[in-house]
């Protein structure tokens, strides 16, 4: 099986064929995903189904830095340092977040063309028909 990750990947690369400037793969709205993409998507967005998750991104992308030490992520959410590690792990397991160790703590950083991916994938800024 490959990593939840991998249909973002694919989504993001292959958007815009470079030379032509247009999309080379279909958004969610355009046409259904094969079983093994809607298993994957569905990974990427099982991430940011949970509150604290959804909550530790937005702290990490509303740092006037650009990132954020987990140090100081158990007092803000209100958790347990092994959840807020844990909420954290699964969010990098997702390719949502990026985390770089500097001697003993840990740093975490949006990964915005991951969101960016997602958005397109779900439809945002992309064609839009009416399937009522």
């Amino acid at each position: 099986m490959t990593k939840a990750v991998d249909v973002v990947d694919r989504i993001e690369i292959c958007q815009y064929d470079p030379v032509e400037g247009e999309r080379c793969c279909p958004p969610l709205l355009d046409g259904p995903l094969d079983e093994a993409e809607a298993v994957e998507l569905a990974a990427v967005l099982k991430a940011l189904a949970d509150p604290a998750r959804v909550r530790l991104v937005s702290m990490v992308a509303c740092s006037p830095t650009g990132e954020i030490c987990a140090c100081d992520l158990p007092g803000a959410l209100d958790r347990a340092q092994p959840t807020v590690s844990h909420h954290l792990s699964q969010l990098v397991k997702a390719g949502i977040l990026d985390r770089e160790q500097r001697g003993k703590w840990a740093w975490f950083r949006l990964r915005r063309d991951r969101l960016a991916s997602l958005r397109v994938a779900l439809g945002e800024g992309g064609p839009r028909t009416d399937r009522s």
